[in-house]
């Protein structure tokens, strides 16, 4: 029992003092408080409703009795319908808590799903390449709603069950104020219990959380791997090592519900054995059989009834907390897996430069012993790389697959920070820290999302109109390109461009660019895998688009090259010596 005691003990200190997650949540509910307020006063104000009911039913109850014995059966008309004002006070009252919680929840979610995606693809500097791929689209998609319920029942019940309890306490206590009594000695013994039911609810959470998360990151990997693994014969293996960790999450999940399930009986009996206490008093008292010191020996008929149907509501707002501990722990453990992604968006921002400049002032670039490694290769990508570039001239990076251009282009567009060296931008004479706002990026494949032709250009300036777009395709010699799509700007455009030809993408691409206007162009391999017809067009739209303009290219293709104005060789990370201001 002492044991017991002190691990009781310990855990109302640890609340009281707030722990780190409790304060991120308390942080994170800020903003949608408001509306949650708003959502357990109103829940609390619908105890009124109740009472109101109550009222009317053991006043029907007295109307009853007395048409026994003569009355007109028309006097229960009005009681009646005292009861049904009630129900329809309590019924609107919850609904217009329900839609301020929902609207709460929302503006919670809302909040938190654009500071991750604020953290993942920041607007300036570099984006954050530590952890899992997964981890980001995981939190978005599904830690962040496992806040809902705690958003929706724990933050509103507390005010709830304080306005709720109250009024419907007094309400009890008018008609008798021994049962007011009863119920006001077991209320204490509800926290204490749901103290005891977090002990173990929010490590078990913590541990599924982790798992599923887990589970889904090793399900993306074997699906992005399942050619290789059919071609190797493993498909089979991997299956087997996937339903493995299945069950694993089904168990963890398991243990979860078992302990709601068990806790959530534990209040219920805790609510049941008071109600049965005031049910034996009233039924005493009612048959003249209670002789006790101090406690009253009779009571009317339509009073028992009454504080019968008001002990389980004064006692609903706490099982509804008691659901919301639940949610609670539930939210705790979600937000100690979303506390790194939030936290590393104020950690890894650098600070930005000025705007995106106009495209008659281009930057600089100035890359000085770049260094940059991958967590899962034992050699650099890139190793002490330096290149300066003038503004307006175009540099292209050349050198075997695999051999870093891709992360050189990165780098210098401020996508990705290295471990060592600095990238920077030059503007009117002054570096600054690369910043991929003043970047527009052109690769192969063309990256075009489910949506229409229109849409995907838009991306790049959301104020153009039709005229801005068809101008943008004129420009670069794709007049045809609109004419040649089956519905036009409005032609559908399926998952990586389904429905186009790599030609058509790769073009809708270099207009998306341009729209884009910014000072500072990388083009990564603009023309691999294009048909000679196709790489011929797009050529040709390069020698437009990289006018007055700062331009890192990326290439194999000897066409190309003859864009650049200076040209450096990669070869494992490494720029061999004398190739590191090629001019051409």
């Amino acid at each position: 029992m002492s044991t017991a005691t002190t691990v009781l003990l310990d855990e109302l200190a640890t609340d009281r003092a707030g722990t780190p997650a409790t304060g991120r949540l308390r942080e994170w509910a800020s903003a949608g408080r408001p509306e949650l307020r708003r959502a357990g006063l109103l829940r609390g104000a619908a105890q009124a409703g109740t009472v109101v009911w109550a009222g009317g039913l053991a006043w029907a109850a007295q109307r009853g009795l007395d048409a026994l014995h003569g009355a007109p059966l028309s006097a229960v008309l009005a009681p009646a319908l005292v009861t049904a004002a009630g129900v329809a006070l309590r019924a609107a009252l919850l609904c217009a808590g329900e839609a301020a919680a929902a609207r709460g929840a929302r503006a919670v979610r809302e909040t938190l799903r654009v500071r991750l995606v604020a953290s993942a693809l920041p607007l300036h500097g570099p984006a954050r390449t530590d952890g899992d791929d997964t981890d980001p689209a995981e939190a978005v998609d599904g830690e962040v709603d496992e806040l809902s319920d705690w958003l929706t029942e724990y933050v509103p019940a507390r005010t709830t069950m304080l306005l709720g309890s109250g009024i419907t306490l007094a309400a009890i206590a008018w008609r008798s104020w021994f049962v007011a009594l009863l119920v006001l000695a077991a209320t204490p013994l509800l926290p204490a219990n749901l103290k005891v039911i977090g002990l173990g609810t929010q490590t078990a959470v913590r541990a599924q959380l982790s798992a599923i998360r887990t589970h889904r990151a090793r399900l993306l990997d074997h699906l992005r791997g399942l050619p290789t693994l059919v071609g190797l014969g493993a498909h089979e293996e991997a299956a087997g090592a996937l339903a493995r960790h299945d069950r694993e999450v089904a168990g963890r999940t398991e243990k979860v519900l078992r302990i709601a399930f068990l806790s959530t009986a534990w209040v219920e009996l805790l609510i049941t054995g008071t109600l049965a206490v005031v049910a034996t008093y009233c039924g005493l008292a009612l048959l003249d059989y209670l002789r006790l010191p101090l406690v009253p020996d009779h009571i009317s008929l339509p009073a028992a009834l009454f504080v019968l149907v008001l002990v389980p509501a004064y006692f609903a707002p706490a099982r509804d907390l008691a659901a919301g501990y639940h949610a609670r722990a539930r939210a705790t453990a979600a937000a100690d897996l979303l506390a790194p992604l939030l936290d590393a968006q104020g950690e890894d921002e650098t600070p930005a430069g000025p705007p995106s400049r106009p495209s008659g002032t281009p930057p600089g670039l100035r890359l000085d012993a770049v260094t940059v490694r991958h967590p899962d290769r034992e050699t650099p990508a890139l190793d002490g790389v330096s290149a300066h570039l003038a503004p307006g001239r175009c540099l292209a990076v050349t050198g075997p697959s695999g051999a870093g251009k891709s992360t050189l282009l990165a780098v210098a567009a401020g996508l990705r920070a290295p471990h060592d060296g600095r990238a920077q931008h030059v503007l009117d004479g002054r570096p600054v820290p690369a910043d991929p706002g003043r970047v527009a990026w052109v690769g192969q494949p063309a990256h075009l999302l489910p949506g229409t032709v229109r849409e995907n250009l838009l991306l790049a300036r959301p104020t153009a109109d039709d005229h801005d777009l068809l101008d943008a395709l004129d420009s670069l010699g794709f007049t045809d390109l609109a004419a040649a799509l089956p519905q036009g700007l409005d032609t559908p455009v399926g998952e990586r461009g389904t429905g186009l030809s790599s030609g058509q993408s790769q073009q809708l691409a270099l207009v998306r660019a341009l729209l884009r206007d910014a000072p500072l162009l990388c083009l990564d391999e603009p023309t691999a895998h294009l048909d000679p017809e196709a790489e011929r067009r797009v050529i040709l739209a390069l020698r437009t688009l990289t006018r007055d303009r700062t331009v890192l290219l990326a290439t194999h293709s000897p066409a190309l090259l003859s864009l650049a104005d200076q040209v450096i060789t990669l070869d494992h990370g490494k720029v061999p010596r004398g190739d590191h201001e090629g001019t051409r």
